[in-house]
């Protein structure tokens, strides 16, 4: 690795090829500061997201249609942390691409179908608590581990679909116009007809049925609580409807909470796409979207005891005991 310093010529990615692309000045200690924070960012998220899947994957009484999607999730965070931030680090430092186009065509791919799987995850989430709030009577029946497996695995087709379409579409369009890029780049140059196209499926439409259902979930749950409170005030106990009710509630705020920590991280990035045309400005706004992927687990951690229970069960290595799986977390006596 060259390090640079003022006095030093201009540097070439590739310094044998003519279109090469010029290497950025760094000095020894931003390269030092910089690897050391995202190598900490990567291995974070890798961490926390590895706790996630291995606590719903290990305990059965985890096996639920929402915790699948959850999973899931997390899986994807898992790819951020494991591939796309240390990739996105080197290019970010080095300011080169040094991984060939067969792996940027793939790599390309892979980036845009994670962040549309997490999106399409999160408007699963949200029909799910739809159904689990406004429907209670029919979430047995039709929300089950089968039907949600069936709904991701359409989710991936669909989009894995557009998303190679979106590729290679971009990419020929890209060479049919000669487009200005040095040798040493892995970017896709969109229309703007394109732009607006993209924005609108992996974004906007999913976001507008999310905050739709997102606001028919919370106004259900305010009609319910007054419910509850109103039995209460009466003296009367509460049932075991409305102590379910309660914590299907619960579950929606806390998954509302996810929804709204990720649109906190993407929207300022979608809009900067848009508006802003500097390079520095939307590095920042997408590094404020890879960190979404270490955000998850700790709003988990927050607010789901279970995944603080399961936690200190795998850090002590517990989960290797005999019939381990079957430990009622919910339980503080049976821990």
């Amino acid at each position: 690795m060259a390090y640079e310093t003022e006095d030093q010529e201009t540097q070439y990615c590739f310094p044998n090829i003519n279109s090469s692309c010029v290497k950025g000045r760094r000095y020894r200690h931003e390269y030092i500061i910089m690897y050391v924070f995202f190598s900490l960012l990567s291995a974070w998220t890798v961490f926390l997201n590895l706790l996630v899947i291995i606590s719903i994957s290990h305990f059965k009484k985890l096996h639920t249609p929402t915790n699948m999607i959850i999973l899931f999730l997390a899986v994807n965070d898992l790819l951020i942390g494991l591939i796309v931030l240390p990739v996105e680090a080197i290019r970010l430092i080095e300011r080169c691409w040094y991984f060939g186009e067969t792996f940027c065509f793939l790599y390309l791919i892979l980036i845009v179908l994670i962040f549309s799987a997490s999106l399409s995850y999160l408007v699963l989430i949200a029909v799910d608590r739809y159904v689990a709030v406004c429907h209670p009577l029919l979430y047995p029946q039709k929300i089950t581990i089968t039907n949600m497996l069936k709904s991701i695995c359409l989710s991936w087709v669909c989009y894995s679909a557009y998303n190679i379409a979106f590729v290679i579409n971009n990419r020929n369009l890209n060479s049919s116009q000669k487009t200005d890029v040095c040798y040493g780049q892995c970017l896709i140059m969109m229309s703007f007809s394109w732009t607006v196209i993209d924005l609108s499926i992996c974004f906007i439409f999913p976001c507008l049925i999310m905050i739709t259902l997102y606001l028919r979930i919370f106004y259900v749950v305010h009609q319910q609580v007054k419910v509850i409170n109103s039995l209460m005030k009466g003296g009367k106990c509460e049932t075991e409807g409305s102590v379910k009710r309660k914590s299907e509630s619960k579950a929606a705020l806390t998954l509302g909470i996810i929804v709204s920590v990720y649109l906190l991280c993407y929207i300022p990035y979608y809009i900067c796409t848009l508006l802003v045309s500097s390079s520095t400005t939307i590095n920042v706004l997408m590094w404020n979207v890879h960190a979404n992927s270490g955000l998850n687990p700790l709003v988990y951690a927050i607010f789901y005891p279970w995944f603080k229970k399961t936690a200190k069960l795998i850090l002590t290595l517990k989960i290797f005991q005999p019939a381990s799986s079957l430990i009622n977390i919910f339980t503080e006596n049976e821990l």
